[in-house]
């Protein structure tokens, strides 16, 4: 039987395992940095099977899968365990029982996938030659990112991969496709967390106070030049500011107004040197209308790019596993994610796993209380990856 014969009726076999896999998961949902119960639930899933694993970044969990033919190459198969502050909003039986803690990103669909692909890879250990590394990575919804770490921690040591793929899952593609970008594909992410002090006093004595409110339009306002007016227009660049905390009332003008806010871009150099400019400019502004202001800046995720080669490699075997006409492109997304760090550093692969489905309500945004995934790709996510790691390495 031919290996992508076999990975199919595998995925088949085992496809309510991993649908069990993810609800456990998304019941039971951690903040990042903090998936104790998840890692020790990968770790007995891995030592079920016999998979050797080590653990890394106090809650991060690598396994290895070695075939028994004769390879010397590698390649890292990634996906992340953590979840975000959200309430959840669904009416599911396996809604989070951890109240203000969701799985509203997929990564209870990332890790139950990578434990199915590993399940099936371990099946098939007689059938190819090469190192499978698997990697349970927590922390990438929080900065400096679980990527970051575990790769300061050797992750991508001993043995070292030549390569690393990733899937996300995503609502706006429909169930049943994949979706890839060669190139930069995600942009970097730096967060700003910017205090403007004033004087504050009466409303209506305005003429007494340093008014920071009003230098605080102002600010936002001008770094916006930054963007249309200092930015290459051919170069995607994204400033929002997301809160803007005053504590004043309608007479009242408070000392100093809090914002914070984002900024976004696919080019390291012009990154560097718009974050110069947004801190002169914001500084300057508040200076020369009486107040100060202390502009932070909290250095982000690098801006992700696919290897071209291991890339369209990787698109033309998930042509071969699902058709050609459930592989479609993927444009430029300006969110970001720490999957860029291991972009930086080897070979990387990040596609996109269609998870929508209108009929089953499925289409909600991520980082959304109503987001949910059409559990059918699962049918996919598993025996996709076992079968783009297994042609990456020759077999």
């Amino acid at each position: 039987m031919a290996i992508k014969d076999q990975i199919q009726q595998l995925a088949a076999e085992i496809f309510y395992d991993v649908v069990a896999y993810r609800r456990h998961i998304h019941a039971n949902p951690e903040l990042s940095f903090n998936e104790f119960e998840t890692s020790l639930f990968i770790q007995e899933k891995l030592q079920g099977w016999g998979i050797p694993f080590t653990v890394l970044a106090n809650t991060g969990v690598v396994g290895l899968i070695k075939g028994d033919l004769p390879s010397d190459k590698v390649i890292a198969l990634r996906a992340d365990m953590d979840a975000l502050p959200i309430l959840e909003a669904n009416d599911k039986p396996y809604i989070s029982k951890n109240k203000g803690v969701m799985h509203a990103c997929g990564h209870d669909v990332h890790s139950s996938s990578l434990l199915g692909a590993a399940h099936i890879l371990n099946q098939l250990k007689a059938e190819f030659g090469g190192t499978i590394k698997l990697i349970f990575q927590p922390g990438e919804e929080l900065l400096p990112g679980g990527a970051s770490i575990m790769i300061k921690e050797g992750v991508l040591e001993n043995p070292k991969p030549q390569h690393i793929v990733g899937q996300h899952v995503m609502p706006f593609i429909e169930t049943g496709k994949v979706g890839f970008r060669s190139g930069i594909y995600m942009a970097s992410t730096d967060e700003l967390y910017v205090t403007v002090k004033g004087k504050g006093g009466h409303g209506a004595q305005p003429q007494q106070n340093i008014d920071p409110v009003l230098i605080s339009a102002h600010i936002i306002v001008a770094l916006q030049q930054i963007v249309s007016r200092n930015a290459d227009p051919r170069l995607p660049s994204v400033l929002s500011f997301g809160k803007v905390q005053a504590m004043g009332a309608t007479n009242i003008i408070p000392n100093e107004v809090k914002m914070e806010g984002t900024f976004r871009t696919l080019n390291e150099e012009w990154r560097k040197e718009a974050k110069r400019l947004m801190k002169k400019m914001a500084e300057g502004i508040a200076e020369s209308m009486g107040g100060s202001c202390e502009f932070d800046i909290h250095d982000g995720y690098p801006f992700l790019i696919n290897e071209p080669v291991l890339t369209g490699n990787a698109r033309s075997f998930a042509e071969d596993y699902l058709g050609k006409e459930n592989v479609i492109d993927l444009d430029i997304w300006m969110a970001a994610e720490d999957f860029a760090y291991y972009s930086q550093v080897t070979d990387a692969c990040f596609y996109r796993l269609g998870t929508g489905n209108a009929e089953k309500g499925s289409t909600y945004s991520v980082h959304t209380p109503n987001f949910d995934v059409d559990e059918d790709a699962l049918k996919i996510s598993t025996g996709l990856m076992a079968y783009i790691a297994l042609k990456q390495l020759g077999n």
